[in-house]
C-alpha cells in the first residue's frame, strides 16, 4: 500500500502524522509526507520521504496579518497544496490530510481514485451540537447551548467560504465538478479524531473513528546540561509556548511566579525565542526537546494549550497549566481542568501554579489512562483499507 499523508499546520500536526508514517513504514506501507518545509529534519529523520509545501511557517507565524492578507494567504495556500499534494501522490493508494485547511487532498484523492481520511487532532474542530467551534480569527466560541452551539458552527462555515472560487477552479483543472461547502467537503463524509477519548472524547452525535492521539515514541536522550540541571535540585517548573508569538513578558511572568513558590525553571525558547530574565542558576533554557522524557521530570507543565502538547503532558502524569492562545487551545485548558489534572488561565501567576501544583495526585492518576497506541492503531486501520 502507498500512502500520502499531509499536513500544513506548526509542530502540533507534523509531528502527529510523522509519528503515523512511521507506523504504516513498520507495517510495510509505502509512506511519504507531505508538510511545510520546517519540518523536514523532523520527517526524513525518522526514514520518511518528505515533500516540502508551503513557505516557512515559523517565518509566517512572526508577521500579523490583517483579514483581508490572510485571505490573499489562503488563496495562495490552496493552488500550492495542489500542486505539491498533486505531484506527490501519483500512484498513491491512500491520502491522509491530518489537521485543518486541507484544501486540495480530497480533491486530489478523487482525482486519482485514492481512498481519503480527514484525521483531526482534537473533537472540537469537528461539527457537533455538543460544544463550540475552535477559536478563529479572535473570536472565541463558548459552549452553549445544542441551538446555540449549531449557529456557532454555521458561523464557522462560512469562515471557509472565500477559499471556495480558488478550490473549484483548482478542481475543474482536475476536471472535478464544483462544490459548494468547502468545510464539509475537507472533512469528508467519515473523519477521524486522533485524540486521546480520556482527554479528549468525542461527545457526539454519531460515531466517528477515535484513534487515541498519534504519539512518537520519542527515545531521544536529554541534553547532558538538562539532565545534569534536573539532577541538581528539585524537579522544576516547565514553560514553553511552542510556536505561538509571544512577548517576552510571558518569560519573565512565569520566572517569577515559580520564583515566589521556590520552584526553579526550565525555559523552552520556542518560536517566540524566549529568553531569561537574568543569569541565576535556578533556570535554564533549552531548545528543541524530548517532552516524554523531560515531562516526567518536572513538578508543572506550563504551555500554550497544543494537542501535542497537553496529551503528552497529561500521560507523564504531571500537572499542567495551559495558556491558550488560539484554535483548539482553549478546548484543550477546558479539558485540563475537567478532568481537575491542572488550571487554564490567561496568564500565569503564582497562584495559579500554586493550584496546578496541588493536582499531582490527580495527574498521577490519570497519566496511567492516557493512550499512547493512537498511531499504531491509525495505521492498522488504515492498513485494513
Amino acid at each position: 500500500m502507498r500512502v500520502l499523508v499531509s499536513t500544513i499546520g506548526s509542530r502540533g500536526e507534523a509531528q502527529p502524522v510523522t509519528a503515523l508514517a512511521v507506523q504504516l513504514k513498520e507495517l510495510g506501507a509505502e509512506v511519504k509526507v507531505v508538510a511545510p518545509p520546517d519540518f523536514e529534519d523532523l520527517v526524513t529523520g525518522n526514514g520518511i520521504g518528505f515533500t516540502p509545501v508551503g513557505p516557512l511557517l515559523r517565518t509566517v507565524a512572526a508577521v500579523r496579518r490583517t483579514r483581508e492578507e490572510l485571505g490573499k494567504l489562503v488563496e495562495e495556500t490552496v493552488r500550492e497544496q495542489f500542486r505539491v499534494v498533486g505531484a506527490a501522490a501519483d500512484g498513491a493508494d491512500v491520502l491522509v490530510a491530518g489537521g485543518a485547511l486541507q484544501h486540495a487532498t480530497r480533491s486530489v484523492s478523487e482525482s486519482i481514485g485514492a481512498y481519503y481520511v480527514y484525521a483531526s487532532f482534537c473533537a472540537n474542530t469537528l461539527p457537533s451540537p455538543h460544544h463550540a467551534p475552535p477559536a478563529m480569527l479572535g473570536n472565541v466560541p463558548v459552549n452553549g447551548t445544542a441551538e446555540e452551539n449549531l449557529a456557532s458552527w454555521e458561523q464557522h462555515r462560512l469562515l471557509f467560504a472565500s477559499s471556495r472560487e480558488s478550490l473549484n477552479a483548482e478542481r475543474a483543472e482536475l476536471g472535478l465538478a464544483p462544490i459548494d461547502d468547502v468545510r464539509d467537503h475537507i472533512f469528508g463524509d467519515a473523519p477521524w479524531l486522533a485524540a486521546d477519548p480520556v482527554l479528549g472524547p468525542w461527545p457526539g452525535p454519531g460515531d466517528l473513528v477515535q484513534t487515541g492521539a498519534w504519539l512518537a515514541d520519542d527515545q531521544r536522550p536529554l541534553d547532558p546540561v538538562l539532565a545534569e540541571f534536573l539532577d541538581a535540585g528539585e524537579p522544576p517548573v516547565y514553560f514553553g509556548l511552542g510556536s505561538m508569538r509571544s512577548a517576552q513578558d510571558a518569560a519573565k511572568n512565569a520566572i517569577e511566579a515559580a520564583r515566589e513558590l521556590g520552584r526553579r525553571v526550565v525555559l523552552q525558547r520556542g518560536w517566540a525565542d524566549l529568553q531569561l530574565t537574568d543569569d541565576a542558576t535556578d533556570c535554564i533554557a533549552i531548545g528543541e526537546v524530548n517532552q516524554q522524557a523531560l515531562f516526567r521530570r518536572v513538578a508543572a507543565i506550563v504551555h500554550h494549550g497544543g494537542a501535542g502538547t497537553t496529551t503528552t503532558a497529561a500521560a507523564a502524569g504531571t500537572p499542567q497549566v495551559v495558556l491558550p492562545h488560539m484554535y483548539d487551545q482553549y478546548y484543550w485548558g477546558n479539558q485540563v481542568e475537567r478532568l481537575n489534572i491542572g488550571r487554564s488561565a490567561s496568564a500565569l501567576t503564582a497562584e495559579v501554579l500554586d493550584e496546578a501544583l496541588r493536582l499531582a495526585d490527580d495527574a498521577a492518576k490519570t497519566g496511567p489512562r492516557i493512550r499512547t497506541d493512537g498511531a499504531r492503531v491509525a495505521a492498522e486501520c488504515l492498513m485494513a483499507l
